[in-house]
């Protein structure tokens, strides 16, 4: 687990820390409490920024060391931009960059001022709110296993433990924050779990994580091998048949939904893979370790649960994660081999590295047969030709609904969790076509993302509103950024809390 912020609220008389963060909107525009802090000392901030052509630019910063008459060691100046165009998600990136400038300084405490409005549907307390959910979320790290703590320079490279924000109302700034706080939380948890070595986190371990929500109100219930075995999920367990480590499928269920306990639930789903070597179509040498990561899909479904539950999210919504290990060895699943899903439908397996399709299989047909829900996402890092179209800065998005489709870009663009809308289409489907079974697992090298969806649709009804999440390029080793510095990202907790909140909690 990984070290935790400590964050608090003050009012805006209380004295700063040794390290301090005030905010300058774009034209050099100080707060009152920040121009306190540059008139005290003799107009350092002022003059700092004239000599260093600072304006105030969105998450710009300028540095003033001990300046004059203060007891301030390092005063940081961060830029707000204009103020009339801020966004709650520039807030929250602003929070990265500032956590950023001072947690390499000794200090283990620091304060940052905030005293300026933004615009009229961004009031200062929800600004103070985004810059404390941005610092936590760019104060990850993940160093466990980490035996030496310190920095070649022998400075502790997490030193900062505690985050004082100053503003005018700091309880109505802890109230707004609560809420962020606990999306936080659940994106840290998914990225602990995806960071997770697989010697440790094997499908037991992985499931029995679940079980943790259970002190939030999610209701847990683990199914092993035998109880797979009768609902006939041979798709499932055909993929992790190979291993000595048992094969599991974990639901969470969260009824948060007041007065409205008969509402179908929304319903997410996430690959579970815990360890993919492609079984007897074994994956190169190089670059395999990262297949740890193979479970971040999973890994976001668990996060978003501990989020919607932590807030108390007015919503019914069931998460669902397929837990297993791709492995070859003398009981693995051989290429040529056909299995009967959940479904009844029987599946040729070509590849025995197109696993992760198998496992969804039959956890969207138990999703949809147990819980009639009103929609359904799965997130799974599906496939390698998904980061051939959209390299690690968006996932692909495949969807059966318009509606449902332009719900997550609305909820995209407000997190910055980029998607991008692939094709669904007949001809895809075609592919699939299996002379020998139903169908077979993979339709060969050309549009391998959009035939592998096209596989997952075969298992969706046609009632049912369906999104198809390939994050390949986005839950592990992707693109950084201001909040993100980790190798495990826990990409899709916030993106798919935004659309629960924005979408289905009014």
């Amino acid at each position: 687990m990984s070290d935790r912020l400590d964050i608090s609220f003050a009012v805006l008389n209380t004295d700063p820390e040794a390290v301090c963060v005030i905010l300058a909107a774009e034209g050099l525009e100080l707060g009152p409490k920040a121009k306190d802090i540059d008139n005290k000392s003799a107009g350092a901030v002022l003059k700092a920024a004239g000599a260093a052509d600072f304006k105030g630019k969105l998450k710009s910063t300028l540095e003033v060391l001990a300046p004059a008459k203060m007891s301030i060691d390092r005063l940081c100046v961060t830029g707000l931009g204009k103020t009339t165009a801020l966004t709650e998600q520039n807030c929250v990136e602003l929070g990265g960059a500032i956590m950023a400038a001072v947690q390499a300084r000794k200090g283990a405490v620091a304060s940052v001022i905030v005293d300026i409005e933004g615009p009229e549907d961004l009031k200062v307390e929800q600004i103070a709110a985004a810059i404390a959910q941005g610092a936590m979320l760019r104060h990850y790290t993940f160093k466990k296993y980490r035996t030496k703590k310190t920095s070649e320079e022998g400075n502790d490279k997490d030193g900062l433990k505690k985050l004082v924000i100053h503003v005018a109302h700091p309880e109505k700034a802890k109230a707004a924050f609560a809420p962020l706080k606990a999306i936080a939380n659940g994106v840290n948890l998914a990225r602990d779990l995806v960071n997770e070595p697989a010697n440790v986190l094997g499908p037991v371990e992985l499931a029995e994580k679940t079980k943790a929500l259970e002190k939030l109100g999610v209701e847990v219930q683990i199914f092993d091998v035998k109880a797979m075995e009768k609902l006939k999920m041979g798709s499932l367990l055909c993929v992790g048949q190979g291993s000595e480590r048992p094969s599991r499928m974990a639901v969470m269920v969260w009824n948060g939904a007041k007065g409205k306990k008969a509402t179908k639930p929304l319903c997410f789903v996430g690959k579970g893979v815990i360890f993919d070597t492609g079984g007897i179509s074994i994956k190169a040498a190089a670059g395999m370790e990262d297949m740890k990561g193979d479970m971040g899909g999973a890994a976001a479904v668990v996060g978003l649960m501990h989020a919607l539950a932590e807030r108390k999210a007015n919503v019914n919504a069931v998460g669902l994660i397929g837990c297993v290990e791709n492995m070859p060895s003398g009981s693995a699943v051989r290429p040529g081999d056909i299995v009967a899903s959940m479904s009844g439908q029987t599946i040729e397996v070509i590849n025995t590295d197109a696993e992760g399709r198998l496992v969804l299989a039959d956890v969207l047909w138990y999703a949809q047969e147990t819980f009639k829900p009103k929609l359904i996402i799965d997130l799974a890092t599906l496939t390698g030709a998904i980061m051939i179209a959209l390299g690690k800065e968006y996932a692909g998005m495949f969807a059966s609904d318009d509606e449902l489709a332009d719900q997550l870009s609305v909820a995209s663009k407000a997190t910055a969790e980029k998607i991008w809308r692939m094709p669904l289409d007949k001809a895809f489907d075609k592919m699939m076509d299996s002379k020998n079974a139903d169908m077979k697992n993979t339709g060969g090298r050309w549009g391998g993302s959009c035939t592998a969806a096209a596989f997952l649709q075969r298992f969706i009804k046609d009632n049912t509103p369906w999104v198809h999440l390939d994050v390949a390029g986005t839950a592990m080793d992707g693109a950084k950024s201001d909040i993100n510095t980790s190798w495990g990202a826990g990409w899709g907790v916030r993106l798919l809390d935004k659309f629960v909140a924005e979408f289905h909690e009014k």
